[in-house]
């Protein structure tokens, strides 16, 4: 009897709504976003000079090439979703090697991303437009935290290979 009445109050629960969350879906993508370039900066601002030319493998981009590529990366994602043409003015993959210039390109990169996803609204989210095919602002957005939480792998496995507590391990 006891049993029965678990499983009855049990399927009674799951059954149930849930309460309406009182974020947005922009509010949302904005905090995984936020986490991500977190998670980026905080291992771009961490690194000495010297581990931005590691790889390694020849076969796989640098430290200092990830940092690159994660801030053009940005304009590419977030001018999409925001409907307007990147105002990116140079490729950083083929001009910054230094921390200093990475740190600022990683800098311009997110700034120009934080006012895309804090101007972001419902209606302009769920608009839908073509960025490696169909899909929605949301979509897109989406897509750059993932995008950014994939080469923070890669930079996590590049810090361990040097001994090298993450960011997200030492919280």
């Amino acid at each position: 009897m006891i049993r029965r009445l678990f499983f009855a109050a049990l399927l009674v629960g799951l059954c149930a709504p849930l309460p309406a969350s009182s974020q947005s879906v922009s509010e949302s993508l904005a905090g995984l976003y936020e986490r991500t370039k977190t998670f980026v900066m905080a291992s771009a601002e961490m690194l000495e000079e010297d581990l931005y030319s590691f790889r390694p493998t020849d076969d796989v981009r640098s430290v200092g090439e990830l940092f690159a590529h994660i801030a053009n990366a940005q304009y590419s994602f977030c001018a999409a979703a925001a409907g307007e043409r990147s105002p990116a003015t140079e490729n950083f993959e083929e001009s910054r090697t230094t921390k200093a210039q990475l740190l600022d390109a990683l800098g311009m990169g997110f700034a120009y991303c934080d006012a895309v996803y804090a101007g972001m609204t419902d209606e302009a989210g769920a608009r839908t437009l073509s960025f490696l095919g169909p899909t929605t602002a949301y979509g897109v957005l989406a897509f750059n935290a993932a995008h950014n939480y994939e080469h923070y792998g890669n930079l996590v496995t590049y810090m361990r290979l040097n001994g090298i507590v993450p960011p997200s391990s030492s919280e």
